[in-house]
């Protein structure tokens, strides 16, 4: 399949051939210039993410796992995270040992959302408050790869209750879009509204500079998928990722 996939250099090719989405926009700045396999029914293309040689798709999931199979078989990319369409069933490419499987949107705003009470308490939070956020994120958030030093973070924000902080989200916008990560609220202060404001207060932030604000959102978390439509977060497409294991080395 690699022989019939067209290879293209840049992003500006990658967009070119898998369309102006936000969610193309975000996924082919930043780690380089991206290089593209071009399918008749997919796009796929690789870059570096926070955990090694990453890869993306639109288009054809099925054909696109199976592309990237070749990738890692070949020896042409040692791929560790794999961000493909929706794909039921299991991964097909006989290459792709899957050590982690999520199911999520992709989800987009492009007005403001309605103003939330509690939203006046929002600040932008500073490198003094890096071991608090980590504190609220172990507590609140433990699975979040978003943390304090990571280079993809613009700034970070936050609520406090007292001197306590209650509530943090990082702004990890890149390549034009608008991008919130790592929301989170001290478990014994939800309910209060607070992710509703942060989310509200950094969307509206945003929005004066970009032309959308994205986020993801795992399939299975109502309560947040409902807070995201009543904020106007409209625009969703749906998405299957994989983590991989690496490549063997053969003696």
């Amino acid at each position: 399949m690699i022989s019939r996939a067209t290879l293209v250099r840049g992003r500006a090719a990658v967009l070119a051939a898998a369309g102006d989405h936000p969610y193309v926009r975000l996924n082919t700045h930043g780690g380089g210039e991206p290089t593209g396999y071009l399918l008749d029914d997919a796009t796929f293309w690789a870059g570096t993410g926070p955990h090694g040689a990453t890869g993306w798709a639109t288009g054809d999931a099925t054909r696109a796992a199976e592309l990237a199979g070749e990738l890692r078989a070949t020896g042409t990319l040692d791929l560790r995270w794999l961000h493909l369409p929706r794909l039921d069933g299991d991964i097909p490419a006989e290459h792709l040992p899957v050590t982690q499987r999520d199911e999520w949107d992709f989800r987009w705003a492009v007005t403001p959302p309605p103003v939330q009470p509690e939203e006046e308490r929002v600040v932008r939070l500073t490198g003094a408050d890096h071991d608090a956020i980590n504190a609220l994120v172990d507590a609140a958030f433990p699975t979040s790869t978003t943390r304090p030093g990571d280079p993809r973070v613009r700034h970070w924000y936050g609520i406090r209750d007292g001197n306590r902080l209650v509530a943090a989200g990082a702004d990890r916008s890149r390549g034009g879009t608008g991008f919130l990560a790592g929301i989170a609220v001290a478990t014994d202060s939800r309910g209060r509204g607070f992710g509703a404001a942060l989310t509200a207060a950094m969307t509206r932030t945003l929005l004066d500079e970009t032309e959308e604000v994205t986020l993801g959102v795992l399939t299975d978390n109502l309560p947040a998928i409902r807070l995201y439509d009543r904020l106007g977060f409209a625009g969703s497409i749906p998405r299957t990722s994989v983590g991989l294991a690496p490549v063997p080395v053969l003696a």
